[in-house]
C-alpha cells in the first residue's frame, strides 16, 4: 500500500482520514506485506493440498421411512389428551 493506492481508496470510499491515520494504514498494510513475504519464503511444495486441517468422514445412513414413536407414547406425558390430540387452554375468546 503505497499514499496513491491509499488516497484512491479514500476518494472511492468517501473517507476522510487524518494524516496520523493515513499514516498508521500505511504502516499497518506494510507489516502484513513484511508477514506474507515471509511466508513466502517456506518451501511448500513437498506439501499435500488440503480443504480441511482435520480430515472429514461423512457418515452416510440409509434413509429408511420409520415411525419411531406411536402417538399414544408421545401422549402419555401429556397434562390432558384426548380423541389423538393434545389439549392445550383456551388463549382466545
Amino acid at each position: 500500500m503505497n499514499h496513491e493506492t491509499l488516497r484512491r481508496l479514500t476518494l472511492l470510499n468517501q473517507l476522510s482520514l487524518t494524516d496520523a491515520q493515513k499514516e498508521d494504514i500505511i504502516a499497518f498494510f506494510a507489516r502484513q506485506e513484511q508477514g506474507l513475504a515471509a511466508l513466502n519464503v517456506v518451501d511448500t511444495e513437498s506439501v499435500e493440498r488440503m480443504v480441511h486441517v482435520m480430515p472429514i468422514l461423512t457418515v452416510v445412513r440409509e434413509d429408511v421411512a420409520a415411525q419411531p414413536f406411536t402417538r399414544e407414547a408421545l401422549q402419555s406425558g401429556a397434562p390432558d389428551a384426548g380423541e389423538g390430540y393434545w389439549r392445550v387452554p383456551r388463549v382466545v375468546e
